[in-house]
């Protein structure tokens, strides 16, 4: 009995408090890196009831509940298969006009500027499989969140012919397509511009999916076999300087 309780309570807190979470693909590269594992914020945007979850619908809020912002990155249920988690950055909340313009975007009606940064440190770190690629990196502001994106000068920022999102389902993907954000639902996309599966490609984001806010790397290990969804077998990496970064 004393068992069953603690792994009840452990399960309770995974559910409402942390959860840790291993990052698998590149999309949110340079912020995160594969194999970084996050520590999830389960709490942030209120306090939920344990298990309530479960259902893929709304969960029972006993606090909030709390807006999202944009420029926050949350861990989420993909709207088209709830089994599976995703990570990616806020860039559109309710009520936002976003739209593409010869390439740049615009929030708002302003433009989200990028100013030039040396990457030198992130190609570094670079994971194997982007260590070749032709990037160029900027400092761009997101909300109230100062971050850096990397954009593949081959591609650009917002080429996802390769992708197989319905085509009603997407989100800014062509010039001169401007989009109001629905009430209750965000859009999200990847600091790896160039190479991020998101409401680019399938939509937008409910907040009922929202699992929480990442907030930290606690650890970070590269393992020396192919995931299903890379092309190459990784080498193995050990990052122990990314432990104890704060994910902003």
């Amino acid at each position: 009995m004393k068992t069953f309780i603690i792994i009840v309570l452990i399960l309770a807190f995974r559910a409402s408090v942390f959860e840790p979470y291993k990052i698998p693909t590149g999309s949110m590269i340079p912020t995160m890196l594969i194999g970084d594992f996050i520590v999830v914020n389960k709490f942030k945007y209120g306090f939920k009831l344990p298990f309530s979850h479960l259902n893929d619908g709304m969960p029972t809020y006993l606090t909030g509940p709390h807006p999202v912002k944009r420029g926050d990155i949350i861990v989420f249920k993909y709207p088209h298969n709830s089994g599976t988690n995703y990570v990616k950055r806020v860039l559109g909340i309710p009520g936002d006009i976003l739209e593409y313009k010869h390439g740049s975007l615009f929030i708002n009606g302003e433009l989200q500027e990028k100013a030039p940064h040396d990457g030198a440190t992130i190609m570094r770190d670079m994971d194997e499989k982007y260590a070749n690629m032709d990037f160029n990196f900027f400092k761009v502001q997101t909300g109230d969140i100062n971050h850096v994106i990397q954009i593949d000068n081959t591609r650009g920022d917002h080429d996802f012919r390769n992708f197989e999102g319905a085509p009603e389902d997407r989100v800014l993907v062509d010039n001169e397509n401007k989009v109001v954000v629905p009430e209750g639902k965000y859009v999200v996309i990847g600091d790896n511009r160039s190479y991020s599966y998101d409401s680019r490609s399938w939509g937008y984001v409910p907040f009922e999916n929202i699992k929480g806010s990442a907030s930290m790397v606690w650890f970070s290990v590269n393992l020396p076999f192919n995931w299903p969804w890379e092309d190459l077998d990784p080498k193995f990496v050990f990052r122990p300087w990314r432990i104890g970064t704060m994910l902003e």
